[in-house]
């Protein structure tokens, strides 16, 4: 039996667990909160940390905010940030994440073969169902996304960083921060305007709502999205950790 560690790096946490080869969780998920200011190495150690609480896996797959192409770091939102999202940035931070080969380093340091994606793209793989166009967007720090062709990973857009309204960003016009200051209500209606707004730019089969704060869209809103609209488990970024080694770029 293949069993897999499976990280999920947020911009304020890191959880991790090991699953087996359905996906079932063989341990009980451990979190930290993510290091800042945050080094490639500290990364690479607070995965490792966390790796030696679990039980031993043959395999990893970790997920990380922004732009990963074939493993490598293009860049990354939060982890260049002095003490985490919407923090200044540090130029040495922003040089050393740039091009950082995250997947090889992460399988040297933890001695097993390594999958790096973004990791709304290893949320998608624990929710998609091969039929159709899926989108997947998460809710959390900012705004993660992937797309999936039957099955078919579409390479990666930084959707998050387009602009959508006062000169804000999608990352910043429905992030965190957004939705602690205008509360579960305003909030949501913003979720909706996104979500119509998207429609016609995927036209897709099915969308899944996923992430932390997707729990929160009130259910008037929610029903309004439409039956091509479902809200999924944030746990699947974990869950998904076996899934996307199957996936077909």
């Amino acid at each position: 039996m293949t069993t897999t560690l499976a990280v999920d790096c947020g911009g304020t946490g890191i959880k991790a667990s090991v699953l087996d080869e359905v996906g079932t969780m063989r341990a009980k998920q451990v979190r930290v909160p993510t290091p800042y200011p945050l080094s490639t190495e500290r990364f690479l150690a607070t995965i490792a940390d966390l790796a030696a609480q679990l039980p031993h896996a043959d395999r990893a797959t970790v997920g990380v905010p922004g732009m990963i192409r074939h493993g490598v770091v293009v860049v990354t939102p939060h982890y260049v940030t002095e003490s985490g999202p919407r923090s200044r940035p540090l130029p040495e931070l922003v040089e050393q994440w740039h091009g950082f080969d995250a997947q090889t380093a992460l399988s040297e340091r933890l001695g097993v073969p390594a999958l790096v994606l973004n990791d709304a793209e290893v949320h998608g793989a624990g929710v998609v169902t091969g039929v159709g166009l899926e989108l997947v967007l998460t809710l959390g720090t900012g705004l993660g996304c992937a797309l999936f062709d039957g099955l078919r990973l579409a390479p990666h857009l930084e959707l998050s960083q387009a602009p959508v309204r006062w000169g804000l960003s999608y990352d910043t016009y429905i992030g965190d921060k957004e939705r602690k200051r205008l509360g579960p209500a305003f909030w949501s209606r913003r979720v909706r305007r996104v979500v119509e707004a998207l429609r016609p730019v995927f036209v897709w089969d099915r969308l899944y709502l996923g992430g932390g704060n997707a729990r929160v869209i009130t259910p008037e809103v929610l029903a309004s999205l439409g039956d091509d609209v479902v809200v999924v488990p944030n746990s699947a970024g974990i869950v998904g950790g076996v899934r996307a080694w199957e996936l077909q770029r």
